[in-house]
């Protein structure tokens, strides 16, 4: 099918990550609440932290055309399903419509949204193109701003200060070192076509071998510290039980990357692994908000 500007938008908006964004906050907020949560703030969570995520994804896709021209070139810049000023036009419209949804839940939920924008901004306009391993890190601090998000929306409508937040959401936060841990062994997927285009991510700086034990590490790291909300008493066995086989899952597959050859199909096989796996952090959560 030609490419049309209903379907280029919807490209665009990487729906798919809304689940991993304002679904991953609502799940947390309703998780800490022990679904409690006021239906009214409900909607605005979802969609404020799933909108500033499609502003993100238009923006990397204006400052990654060129690339996309060669190594994706059917998203919507380079297949001229969209233009450059129609992408910037969605872009700062889902800036600005996530931002007031913000504004409607507190203070706090405002300027960790705009601390997101910020970061996403300067994630695609610099960092992505000066070290790849940076932009892994970076992208993982902002996938657990979601957790954070989660409990600031929780703390009624005069809440500013972030020292607001507790260890609740901060215990929950070294979950997103499995991001980090996942957009490395994307990289390595993906090293033909970054090569192509100058992207200095981690596999072409140390190879595939170095760059699948890093992520291993981060996928570790994640399986150790995931159970943390449950040992310092924020949250019951309903949250945990689920969560400790997440982590042997975790630390399977990062046992098998390290010992594997680094090659596409041993990488590939392991990352599917690990990304369907996160599932069980989604029920997790959906068990402590209904059973905790």
């Amino acid at each position: 099918m030609p490419p049309t500007p209903a379907r280029g938008l919807v490209a665009l908006l990487r729906l798919p990550h809304w689940l991993m964004t304002g679904g991953l906050a609502l799940l947390t907020a309703l998780a800490i609440t022990k679904g409690a949560m006021s239906i009214e703030i409900m909607p605005l969570t979802f969609f404020s932290m799933a909108l500033i995520t499609s502003a993100g994804f238009a923006i990397n896709d204006y400052y990654d055309r060129e690339s996309d021209a060669f190594i994706k070139p059917k998203r919507p810049i380079p297949s001229g399903a969209l233009s450059l000023r129609q992408v910037i036009a969605v872009s700062a419209s889902l800036y600005a419509l996530g931002l007031l949804l913000a504004v409607l839940i507190n203070v706090l939920s405002l300027l960790i949204l705009i601390a997101d924008s910020i970061l996403l901004l300067f994630y695609s306009w610099l960092v992505k193109r000066k070290s790849g391993f940076a932009a892994n890190i970076l992208v993982g601090l902002l996938t657990g701003t979601a957790f954070l998000y989660g409990e600031a929306v929780t703390l009624g409508s005069n809440t500013m200060s972030p020292l607001s937040l507790s260890l609740i959401s901060l215990s929950l936060y070294p979950i997103a070192f499995g991001t980090i841990g996942g957009n490395i062994l994307r990289d390595v997927l993906s090293l033909e076509g970054d090569s192509k285009v100058g992207y200095p991510t981690l596999p072409q700086t140390i190879g595939n071998q170095g760059s699948v034990i890093i992520a291993a590490i981060f996928f570790s790291a994640t399986a150790v510290l995931a159970p943390l909300p449950y040992f310092l008493g924020f949250f019951s066995i309903y949250y945990v039980a689920l969560i400790l086989v997440w982590g042997i899952l975790l630390i399977y597959a990062s046992v098998r990357l390290i010992i594997s050859p680094a090659t596409l199909e041993s990488v590939k096989k392991y990352e599917r692994l690990i990304t369907r796996s996160m599932m069980l952090l989604i029920l997790s959560l959906i068990l402590e908000a209904i059973l905790g």
